[in-house]
């Protein structure tokens, strides 16, 4: 990845959103000469990630805009290494303007990550996702992955984090971000009108 700078703005407005989203652009996770996902960019990872949700979840918008924007740690925070609190602060930065349940997703699919490397020890792993894991708590111990699977979100934050594993390898066309805007905006407009207090979990 680029080297570090400064922390972006949290977005206010979708406007805002897309244009951190558009930041991806170019961008990577793990820089292609370190084994990365060339040419899958953070922008392509979003698109693809958020089009499988939408095949295999196409009533649930919330999970799929959480898979849109996944990897936001990575653009708020633009060359920090990847771990959990930073993962868990750019959520928190999102409940604003998407609301709670969108938030949560994006703080769980971290976690996830590390429940399905507990759960399923065999599967294949490239060496930069062993060491995100790694950055991120290790592997779930077993009192952990207990905690967690009885989240009521686990299930959804499960195929979230299944779905951008996917997304590295499965060839489709995701569209365009523009394609998402007006679900972003549907969502924004839907958590703007909650109660003072309410949030959707």
């Amino acid at each position: 990845m680029e080297p570090w700078r400064a922390p972006q703005r949290a977005p206010r407005t979708v406007d805002e959103l897309m244009q951190l989203l558009y930041s991806g652009r170019g961008a990577y996770a793990v820089p292609p000469e370190h084994g990365g996902d060339a040419p899958l960019d953070l922008l392509d990872h979003a698109l693809r990630t958020a089009a499988l949700l939408r095949r295999s979840r196409p009533s649930d918008k919330e999970l799929q805009v959480a898979g849109l924007i996944q990897d936001i740690e990575l653009l708020l925070h633009p060359g920090a290494a990847a771990h959990a609190d930073l993962a868990d602060a750019a959520a928190d930065a999102l409940h604003t303007l998407l609301g709670g349940r969108v938030a949560r997703l994006v703080r769980l699919h971290v976690h996830a990550e590390r429940y399905l490397a507990a759960v399923e020890p065999g599967r294949p792993l490239p060496p930069w996702s062993v060491r995100r894991i790694a950055e991120r708590g290790g592997t779930m111990p077993a009192r952990e992955a207990d905690a967690f699977v009885r989240d009521p979100l686990a299930e959804e934050a499960v195929a979230l984090r299944q779905a951008a594993e996917a997304a590295r390898v499965v060839e489709l066309d995701a569209g365009v971000l523009e394609d998402w805007r007006p679900v972003l905006e549907l969502l924004a407009a839907g958590h703007a009108l909650l109660p003072p207090g309410v949030t959707v979990n």
